[in-house]
């Protein structure tokens, strides 16, 4: 059963959060040719998929400390330090994630997207006196947006690969590596 567990946990962390990373990563680039390029409407499109992505994947991945837990009961090693720091980095990786990655996210493709609104109103001339010009600053975002964002992406990432290493070097475990 431990085998049976271990690769669940395994497979769920491959394929669960592999894509999150992967994609969050992409996400701060992407958003900024978005910006630079408001007409782009593939560059918006790859916005809005990778942020999809990084939202329907970190729901997977809820399955990964679930079959984590299971495992680590049915070995014994509950107690043991590396799995505790492993258990509160992970909670931590959820935090950021949830917390900061996919809101700022959300708030940079609706940036995007109210700026990709202002250039066609523009373009048809709707709006274009000084209250026109107001509006387009209102709910603006930048590259200084996507450079935090890359920030805490950064930091996510840094959390998953610490987990990884203490889950295949686990110090002090007496279970063997």
């Amino acid at each position: 059963m431990n085998k049976f567990l271990l690769a669940v946990h395994v497979l769920a962390a491959i394929v669960a959060v592999g894509p999150v990373t992967v994609a969050a990563s992409m996400f701060p680039p992407s958003a900024r040719k978005a910006l630079a390029e408001p007409a782009d409407a593939q560059a918006l499109s790859t916005v809005r998929v990778l942020h999809r992505i990084c939202r329907l994947y970190a729901t997977v991945g809820v399955a990964v400390p679930v079959f984590g837990f299971a495992t680590a009961k049915n070995m014994g090693v509950l107690g043991d330090t590396w799995l505790i720091v492993s258990i509160a980095l992970t909670a931590l990786a959820a935090v950021v994630l949830a917390a900061v990655v996919l809101p700022r996210q959300t708030a940079l493709m609706e940036g995007i997207e109210g700026v990709e609104g202002v250039e066609e109103r523009i373009e048809q001339g709707v709006g274009a006196g000084e209250e026109g010009a107001a509006n387009a600053g209102a709910g603006r975002v930048g590259p200084r947006d996507t450079a935090r964002l890359a920030m805490f992406t950064g930091l996510f990432n840094l959390l998953w690969a610490t987990v990884t290493i203490l889950m295949i070097v686990r110090p002090g475990s007496t279970t063997g590596a």
